[in-house]
Protein backbone atom coordinates (compact mmCIF):
# COMPACT_ATOMS: atom_id res chain seq x y z
CA UNK A 1 0.00 0.00 0.00
CA UNK A 2 1.43 3.40 -0.99
CA UNK A 3 1.99 6.08 1.60
CA UNK A 4 -0.29 9.11 1.22
CA UNK A 5 2.37 11.23 2.93
CA UNK A 6 4.73 10.73 -0.03
CA UNK A 7 4.92 12.35 -3.45
CA UNK A 8 6.82 10.82 -6.35
CA UNK A 9 8.92 12.29 -9.15
CA UNK A 10 10.86 15.49 -9.64
CA UNK A 11 8.02 17.54 -11.15
CA UNK A 12 5.54 16.59 -8.44
CA UNK A 13 8.03 17.47 -5.70
CA UNK A 14 8.86 20.80 -7.37
CA UNK A 15 5.16 21.65 -7.68
CA UNK A 16 4.60 20.78 -4.01
CA UNK A 17 7.38 23.13 -2.92
CA UNK A 18 6.28 25.96 -5.19
CA UNK A 19 2.69 25.66 -3.99
CA UNK A 20 4.07 26.16 -0.45
CA UNK A 21 3.00 22.77 0.84
CA UNK A 22 5.03 21.73 3.87
CA UNK A 23 7.60 19.28 2.50
CA UNK A 24 9.27 17.42 5.36
CA UNK A 25 12.27 16.06 3.45
CA UNK A 26 13.31 14.86 -0.01
CA UNK A 27 15.10 11.65 -0.96
CA UNK A 28 17.13 11.69 -4.18
CA UNK A 29 18.82 8.71 -5.79
CA UNK A 30 22.59 8.93 -5.59
CA UNK A 31 24.25 9.88 -8.86
CA UNK A 32 21.25 11.60 -10.49
CA UNK A 33 22.36 14.85 -12.11
CA UNK A 34 19.65 15.81 -14.63
CA UNK A 35 18.22 19.31 -14.83
CA UNK A 36 14.98 18.44 -13.05
CA UNK A 37 16.88 16.98 -10.10
CA UNK A 38 19.05 20.10 -9.98
CA UNK A 39 15.86 22.19 -9.87
CA UNK A 40 14.56 20.03 -7.01
CA UNK A 41 17.76 20.74 -5.07
CA UNK A 42 17.65 24.48 -5.81
CA UNK A 43 14.07 24.70 -4.57
CA UNK A 44 14.88 22.61 -1.51
CA UNK A 45 17.70 24.99 -0.63
CA UNK A 46 15.40 27.97 -1.19
CA UNK A 47 12.72 26.59 1.13
CA UNK A 48 15.23 25.09 3.60
CA UNK A 49 14.01 21.53 3.06
CA UNK A 50 16.43 18.71 3.99
CA UNK A 51 17.69 16.59 1.08
CA UNK A 52 19.12 13.09 1.48
CA UNK A 53 20.95 11.19 -1.25
CA UNK A 54 20.20 7.48 -1.01
CA UNK A 55 20.85 4.30 -3.02
CA UNK A 56 18.31 3.28 -5.65
CA UNK A 57 17.57 0.14 -3.64
CA UNK A 58 16.25 2.20 -0.74
CA UNK A 59 13.87 4.10 -3.00
CA UNK A 60 12.59 0.82 -4.46
CA UNK A 61 11.93 -0.47 -0.95
CA UNK A 62 10.01 2.69 -0.09
CA UNK A 63 7.79 2.70 -3.17
CA UNK A 64 7.09 0.70 -6.32
CA UNK A 65 5.70 3.77 -8.06
CA UNK A 66 7.56 5.50 -10.88
CA UNK A 67 9.39 7.94 -8.61
CA UNK A 68 12.14 8.71 -11.16
CA UNK A 69 14.68 8.78 -8.36
CA UNK A 70 12.94 11.45 -6.25
CA UNK A 71 10.54 11.00 -3.32
CA UNK A 72 9.20 13.81 -1.16
CA UNK A 73 7.56 13.56 2.24
CA UNK A 74 4.67 15.88 3.05
CA UNK A 75 4.29 17.14 6.61
CA UNK A 76 0.91 16.77 8.30
CA UNK A 77 1.33 20.22 9.93
CA UNK A 78 2.35 23.72 8.91
CA UNK A 79 5.52 24.86 10.62
CA UNK A 80 5.48 27.93 12.83
CA UNK A 81 8.04 30.59 13.74
CA UNK A 82 9.69 30.45 17.17
CA UNK A 83 9.75 34.25 17.34
CA UNK A 84 6.01 34.46 16.65
CA UNK A 85 5.27 31.87 19.35
CA UNK A 86 7.32 33.79 21.90
CA UNK A 87 5.68 37.10 20.94
CA UNK A 88 2.20 35.58 21.31
CA UNK A 89 3.03 34.26 24.77
CA UNK A 90 4.28 37.62 26.00
CA UNK A 91 1.32 39.41 24.38
CA UNK A 92 -1.01 37.10 26.29
CA UNK A 93 0.72 38.09 29.53
CA UNK A 94 2.51 34.81 30.24
CA UNK A 95 6.07 33.53 30.19
CA UNK A 96 6.98 31.48 27.10
CA UNK A 97 7.05 27.71 27.64
CA UNK A 98 8.84 25.79 24.88
CA UNK A 99 9.80 22.16 24.35
CA UNK A 100 12.89 21.35 22.25
CA UNK A 101 13.28 17.80 20.96
CA UNK A 102 16.86 16.94 20.04
CA UNK A 103 16.69 14.12 17.45
CA UNK A 104 13.61 12.29 18.74
CA UNK A 105 13.05 9.96 15.78
CA UNK A 106 10.23 7.62 16.78
CA UNK A 107 6.90 8.81 15.40
CA UNK A 108 4.90 7.34 18.28
CA UNK A 109 7.16 8.93 20.88
CA UNK A 110 6.84 12.26 19.10
CA UNK A 111 3.05 11.99 18.97
CA UNK A 112 2.80 11.05 22.64
CA UNK A 113 5.06 13.94 23.64
CA UNK A 114 3.00 16.39 21.56
CA UNK A 115 -0.18 15.17 23.25
CA UNK A 116 1.24 15.81 26.72
CA UNK A 117 2.74 19.15 25.71
CA UNK A 118 -0.56 20.42 24.31
CA UNK A 119 -2.45 19.29 27.41
CA UNK A 120 -0.03 21.16 29.65
CA UNK A 121 -0.08 24.44 27.76
CA UNK A 122 3.33 24.31 26.07
CA UNK A 123 3.47 27.20 23.61
CA UNK A 124 5.38 25.31 20.92
CA UNK A 125 7.57 22.31 20.08
CA UNK A 126 10.89 22.81 18.29
CA UNK A 127 12.58 20.09 16.23
CA UNK A 128 15.75 20.03 14.10
CA UNK A 129 15.41 20.14 10.32
CA UNK A 130 17.39 16.91 10.08
CA UNK A 131 17.28 13.84 12.30
CA UNK A 132 13.76 14.12 13.68
CA UNK A 133 10.60 12.03 13.42
CA UNK A 134 8.46 12.62 10.36
CA UNK A 135 5.34 14.54 11.25
CA UNK A 136 2.94 12.38 9.30
CA UNK A 137 -0.57 11.01 9.75
CA UNK A 138 0.69 8.43 12.27
CA UNK A 139 2.22 11.18 14.42
CA UNK A 140 -1.04 13.15 14.38
CA UNK A 141 -3.03 10.02 15.26
CA UNK A 142 -0.68 9.12 18.14
CA UNK A 143 -0.95 12.68 19.44
CA UNK A 144 -4.75 12.25 19.63
CA UNK A 145 -5.02 15.29 17.37
CA UNK A 146 -2.83 17.50 19.57
CA UNK A 147 -0.58 18.29 16.59
CA UNK A 148 -3.52 20.11 15.05
CA UNK A 149 -3.44 22.55 17.98
CA UNK A 150 0.16 22.98 19.18
CA UNK A 151 2.64 24.86 16.95
CA UNK A 152 5.70 22.97 15.71
CA UNK A 153 8.86 24.79 14.61
CA UNK A 154 11.67 23.39 12.49
CA UNK A 155 15.16 24.86 12.98
CA UNK A 156 18.34 24.25 10.99
CA UNK A 157 20.48 24.50 14.15
CA UNK A 158 19.21 23.82 17.66
CA UNK A 159 22.47 25.15 19.09
CA UNK A 160 21.97 28.51 17.37
CA UNK A 161 18.33 28.57 18.46
CA UNK A 162 19.20 27.87 22.10
CA UNK A 163 21.78 30.66 22.12
CA UNK A 164 19.21 33.06 20.69
CA UNK A 165 16.64 32.03 23.30
CA UNK A 166 19.18 32.56 26.09
CA UNK A 167 20.08 35.98 24.70
CA UNK A 168 16.39 36.87 24.99
CA UNK A 169 16.02 35.77 28.61
CA UNK A 170 14.64 32.26 28.11
CA UNK A 171 16.32 29.63 30.27
CA UNK A 172 17.16 26.42 28.43
CA UNK A 173 17.10 23.32 30.63
CA UNK A 174 18.14 19.87 29.43
CA UNK A 175 17.07 16.54 30.94
CA UNK A 176 19.72 13.84 31.10
CA UNK A 177 20.95 11.05 33.35
CA UNK A 178 24.27 12.97 33.24
CA UNK A 179 22.73 15.80 35.26
CA UNK A 180 24.26 16.45 38.67
CA UNK A 181 21.11 18.16 39.98
CA UNK A 182 17.66 16.67 40.49
CA UNK A 183 14.76 18.05 38.44
CA UNK A 184 12.45 18.30 41.43
CA UNK A 185 14.90 20.61 43.24
CA UNK A 186 15.43 22.89 40.25
CA UNK A 187 14.18 26.39 39.56
CA UNK A 188 11.65 26.03 36.76
CA UNK A 189 9.71 29.29 36.84
CA UNK A 190 9.90 32.14 34.35
CA UNK A 191 10.45 31.93 30.58
CA UNK A 192 11.73 28.40 29.92
CA UNK A 193 12.58 25.85 27.25
CA UNK A 194 12.81 22.17 28.21
CA UNK A 195 15.19 20.08 26.09
CA UNK A 196 14.69 16.34 25.63
CA UNK A 197 17.16 14.12 23.80
CA UNK A 198 17.04 11.24 21.38
CA UNK A 199 15.99 7.69 22.19
CA UNK A 200 19.50 6.44 21.44
CA UNK A 201 21.90 8.78 23.21
CA UNK A 202 19.90 11.55 24.88
CA UNK A 203 20.72 15.24 24.57
CA UNK A 204 23.80 15.87 22.45
CA UNK A 205 26.99 16.98 24.19
CA UNK A 206 27.04 20.13 22.07
CA UNK A 207 23.70 21.19 23.57
CA UNK A 208 24.59 20.04 27.08
CA UNK A 209 27.62 22.35 27.02
CA UNK A 210 25.52 25.46 26.38
CA UNK A 211 22.27 24.80 28.28
CA UNK A 212 21.61 26.78 31.47
CA UNK A 213 20.93 23.73 33.65
CA UNK A 214 21.22 19.97 33.31
CA UNK A 215 18.79 18.03 35.47
CA UNK A 216 18.16 14.36 36.00
CA UNK A 217 14.96 12.57 36.94
CA UNK A 218 15.72 10.55 40.09
CA UNK A 219 15.05 6.82 39.85
CA UNK A 220 15.30 4.13 42.50
CA UNK A 221 14.40 1.03 40.48
CA UNK A 222 16.74 -1.33 38.65
CA UNK A 223 15.91 -0.04 35.16
CA UNK A 224 18.31 2.78 34.40
CA UNK A 225 16.32 4.90 31.97
CA UNK A 226 12.82 6.06 31.02
CA UNK A 227 11.17 6.29 27.64
CA UNK A 228 11.65 9.81 26.27
CA UNK A 229 7.90 10.47 26.10
CA UNK A 230 7.54 9.51 29.78
CA UNK A 231 10.53 11.67 30.75
CA UNK A 232 9.10 14.61 28.79
CA UNK A 233 5.78 14.22 30.59
CA UNK A 234 7.46 14.29 34.00
CA UNK A 235 9.55 17.35 33.11
CA UNK A 236 6.64 19.31 31.66
CA UNK A 237 4.38 18.53 34.62
CA UNK A 238 7.12 19.70 36.96
CA UNK A 239 7.32 23.05 35.15
CA UNK A 240 3.54 23.44 35.46
CA UNK A 241 3.72 22.56 39.17
CA UNK A 242 6.40 25.21 39.78
CA UNK A 243 4.38 27.81 37.92
CA UNK A 244 1.30 27.08 40.01
CA UNK A 245 3.32 27.37 43.21
CA UNK A 246 4.70 30.74 42.09
CA UNK A 247 1.31 32.26 41.29
CA UNK A 248 0.75 34.99 43.83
Amino acid sequence: MENKDQIYGSRAVIEAMESEREVEKILIQKGLQNELVKEVVRNANKYKIPVQYVPAEKLRRISTKNHQGVIGYISAVSYASVDNIIDRAYSAGRDPFLLILDRVTDVRNFGAIARTAECLGVDGIVIPAKGSALINADAVKTSAGALNHIPVCREASLVKLIKNLQANGIRCIALSEKGADVLFDGELSGPIAIIMGSEEDGVSNEIIRICDNLYQIPMTGKVESLNVSVSAGIALYEVVRHRRLNVS
